[in-house]
């Protein structure tokens, strides 16, 4: 879905403050993907996201989208109908004062007839969770409610690829867990998922977790396999989920015990099938 050759970024060239900002990525992302991007800050994750729809483009090198290069401004608009984004501050991306007008912004712009648009907006709420706030203003939702509209006039567009640009970053606990919910729903329904976060946590929702570092990828592969190296995360100013984190510390107390575990389920299911009790300890 998603082909990336020799990508660089740069801002304000030939400026004195100039800031290379990506160095050559190459990257292929393919449908139906749940692909997670963790970095330091300044690392470049959220420069790369604005490139999968033509927010920016490649001051070196390509970004193709199903074959559409995104330097080409005539599919524009197919580019960012097949590529949908969401972003960190949920205020910042509504525009009306009641929820299904909000939803029904983005297609009633694409022109489509009254009846199909009342049927996405319907459709995308129902996908959400938030039916039963469609008549709500925005102003009284709580910001995980507010992002999941958000999601819902995105979703209403039926892009076949979701990108979350920290999407998660200002939400509580339980707003962070609606969304999380919401996307894996999406991802469960087919659509292709890129998030960006700096909540480890949350890395191991995907089936593939790219690291990002001074504008390269330094490491890509499944989360268990890039949470094992523990060391050459914190070269890079990462840390491992704080659940893989208690699997390492029980696994060098106890050999037998796996320390390359990322939920609560798997590390509950080892305890279960050790033969002696482990002691957990803080």
């Amino acid at each position: 879905m998603i082909r990336i050759e020799n990508l660089h970024h740069a801002y304000d060239i030939g400026q004195p403050n100039a800031v290379v900002a990506l160095r050559g990525i190459d990257l292929l992302i393919r449908e139906g993907e749940y692909v997670v991007i963790i970095g330091r800050n300044g690392s470049g994750k959220s420069t790369l996201a604005r490139h999968l729809n033509a927010l920016l483009l490649p001051t070196e090198g390509d970004v193709w989208i199903n074959d559409i290069n995104t330097k080409d401004a005539r599919h524009l608009r197919e580019i960012r109908h097949t590529v949908g984004m969401v972003f960190q501050v949920p205020d910042n991306q509504l525009v009306a004062t009641v929820v299904e007008e909000d939803v029904a912004f983005g297609p009633e712009n694409m022109g489509l007839p009254h009846a199909e648009l009342r049927e996405r907006v319907d459709e995308a709420l129902r996908l959400v969770g938030m039916t039963p706030y469609r008549t709500r203003p925005p102003h009284m939702l709580s910001a995980g409610q507010k992002q999941r509209v958000a999601i819902a006039g995105i979703m209403a567009m039926q892009p076949r690829c979701l990108v979350l640009d920290e999407a998660t970053a200002m939400l509580d606990p339980r707003g962070r867990r609606e969304v999380l919910d919401t996307v894996r729903e999406l991802h469960g329904n087919g659509i292709t998922v890129l998030t960006i976060t700096h909540f480890m946590s949350e890395a191991v929702e995907g089936n593939r977790v790219i690291v990002m570092d001074q504008g390269r990828i330094a490491m890509d592969g499944p989360p268990r396999e890039i949470f094992s190296q523990t060391e050459k995360l914190r070269d890079l100013g990462l840390d491992v989920p704080p659940l893989t984190q208690l699997a390492q510390r029980l696994h060098r107390r106890h050999a037998a015990f796996s320390g390359s575990l990322l939920t609560v389920d798997e590390i509950v299911e080892e305890l279960c099938r050790l033969p002696q009790p482990v002691e957990v300890v803080a």
